[in-house]
């Protein structure tokens, strides 16, 4: 099996299955292609239909999409464990999947994923509205759930996965949100798969300015 991804400092996407991957101890071969690099098109042109990153290829298989890589890799390999147990938690935690997969685009596009970085922005009011809502997202999961253990939703799911390039842009531009959120973010980027991935992060040497927005606090 093979993960074929993009620079780890900054693409969100790529993060998401391979920590499934890492987590699970799943063994796979890692093909890494810098993106917006000098070629890489033609090299992604290789593995992926939609020159897009993540492409997970298995045998005969070739799924491009991180989410549809999340559910197969925990259907295929983990007989359902990255997903509760339970129905309804279990709805519940794809209906937190997929607003991730879909939404956020003001956070996605004035925050983009610096897994190295520590910046200090001017956050948007539509920013600060998407922020606020993924604060309530995290809030009210870790409320329901803390009883079951210290991710989103006790054990470790596909919705740590899908939320853990947020998590890191938390972090990188300093945005403020409830004690229970915090805890759960902190929390969360010690798993050893993310620690795993921001320590390649910060020794990858390639630099995109369009990803190097704001005032650099680790100066």
């Amino acid at each position: 099996m093979q993960l074929v991804i993009g620079n780890k400092n900054y693409s969100s996407w790529s993060m998401r299955p391979w920590i499934l991957l890492r987590h699970f101890e799943i063994s796979f071969e890692e093909i890494r292609i810098p993106l917006f690099t000098e070629g890489y098109e033609i090299e992604l042109s290789r593995y992926s239909p939609t020159l897009k990153v993540p492409v997970l290829l298995d045998g005969e298989n070739r799924i491009w999409d991180s989410l549809a890589i999340l559910e197969y890799v925990s259907e295929k390999y983990l007989k359902g464990l990255a997903l509760p147990k339970d129905l309804n938690t279990r709805a519940l935690c794809r209906s937190y999947c997929s607003e991730m997969h879909a939404g956020f685009m003001e956070i996605r596009s004035q925050m983009p994923m610096n897994c190295r970085a520590r910046k200090e922005i001017e956050f948007t009011p539509e920013v600060l509205t998407q922020c606020k809502r993924l604060d309530q997202l995290w809030a009210e999961a870790r409320s329901r759930h803390c009883s079951r253990g210290s991710y989103l939703f006790g054990d470790f799911s596909l919705a740590d996965c899908m939320f853990a390039p947020m998590a890191m842009r938390f972090r990188t531009y300093g945005v403020k949100i409830s004690d229970t959120s915090q805890a759960y973010l902190d929390f969360l980027l010690e798993n050893p798969a993310i620690l795993q991935w921001q320590e390649s992060a910060s020794k990858e040497l390639e630099i995109l300015p369009d990803y190097e927005i704001g005032l650099d606090l680790s100066l």
